[in-house]
């Protein structure tokens, strides 16, 4: 069941600045789309709207094509999973997965049909006489799963639900909710705050920040294609680099120039003034030199076995990243020379992007690996 949203707002006092403001997108049936945004952007509050926990202030909710707007949460052929796994601590797994289905009212044969087989989906058979508190963290969010999943709902509605597990359960629950998804074909819409979960996981994601939707796309478009300083850097890990950079000359020019040693050529000129240039880490080079030669100074190594990330300050006092490939020797306080490699992103004084370039760099920077 595919979800149009038109115009959404929502504002909680009308003398204030609202919460959400003119919110459109249109999420296709079967589609697992990513809501992603920092802390107190509105992304639980537009899920809870979707969900009719909390009204619209204005604009259109349509769920397969009918208006939603008034229509209340048990109406709307929706489940939820939210970040408190909401678990009563009195009911066994089983009995909780079926709690929804006996406040329907449903046929008793019907309620252990689906409870059997919304546990097998999510592997917990053998735990269905368990209470909540002899489960594990992953564990009791997969009853949560489960629960959702007995309510033969189309639409799914799930609000940062693995915020609470640690990382390495977080990485192996990602793939269980994108397989159990694809699985069952529902319209699952994700709450959270991770990025990596949203790159991850996503069909599209649509980024949020200071009430409004930054950006729409897939996970690759946006990484490749960020609409703005904002989402350049809160796609990415570690940050993108954003350079002040300036054109040379009074008219068009075909270079940015960062510093004398980093500079950024372009595929079409740009007019003259100032550009801030965002390059990825792992698409800047070094190069080791003697005394006070090069551009920049070591200030930290990160030795991750399969990368290591430098942290340098370049002469002009602006800090950057670098990522490279395997483990690089390289030691603090020691002198280098930054280049870009390429591709970079030219962002204009309202940090909107205005260009994506080639970001080469000249041939005497290149480091022979």
């Amino acid at each position: 069941m595919g979800i149009e949203l038109k115009g959404i707002t929502k504002t909680y006092d009308q003398h204030e600045k609202p919460v959400l403001s003119e919110v459109n997108a249109e999420i296709q049936d079967g589609e697992l789309f990513v809501i992603v945004g920092p802390s107190g952007c509105g992304k639980s509050t537009l899920l809870r709207m979707i969900a009719g926990i909390i009204p619209i202030s204005d604009g259109v909710l349509k769920i397969n094509g009918q208006v939603m707007n008034g229509v209340s949460p048990k109406d709307r052929n929706l489940s939820m999973v939210f970040q408190s796994y909401a678990l009563y601590p009195f009911l066994n797994v089983a009995d909780n997965v079926a709690f929804g289905l006996k406040a329907r009212k449903m046929a008793p044969a019907e309620i252990t049909k689906r409870v059997d087989d919304a546990l097998a989906m999510v592997n917990l058979t053998e735990y269905r006489d368990r209470k909540p508190r002899e489960l594990s963290g992953g564990q009791r969010q997969r009853v949560a799963l489960a629960r959702a999943i007995a309510s033969d709902s189309k639409i799914c509605l799930m609000d940062e639900p693995l915020s609470n597990l640690d990382a390495q359960l977080r990485v192996r629950m990602r793939s269980e909710i994108r397989e159990l998804q694809r699985k069952l074909g529902l319209t699952l819409i994700y709450v959270t705050h991770d990025q990596t979960e949203a790159m991850t996981m996503a069909d599209h994601v649509m980024v949020l920040h200071d009430q409004h939707v930054q950006q729409i796309d897939s996970p690759l478009g946006i990484y490749n294609h960020p609409a703005n300083h904002f989402v350049a850097q809160f796609f990415g890990t570690p940050q993108i680099n954003l350079l002040s950079a300036r054109t040379a000359g009074q008219g068009a020019a075909d270079e940015l120039i960062v510093d004398a040693a980093l500079h950024v050529h372009l595929d079409e000129a740009l007019n003259a003034g100032t550009y801030t240039v965002g390059i990825r880490p792992n698409q800047m080079d070094l190069v080791p030199v003697m005394d006070n030669g090069g551009n920049a100074t070591v200030i930290n190594v990160e030795a991750l076995g399969d990368q290591t990330i430098i942290e340098a300050m370049l002469d002009n006092d602006v800090e950057v990243r670098i990522v490279k490939t395997g483990q690089v020797s390289v030691d603090l306080q020691q002198r280098i020379e930054v280049s870009a490699l390429g591709p970079a992103f030219v962002f204009g004084a309202d940090e909107a992007l205005i260009a994506e370039q080639r970001g080469m760099q000249d041939d005497r920077l290149a480091v022979t690996n």
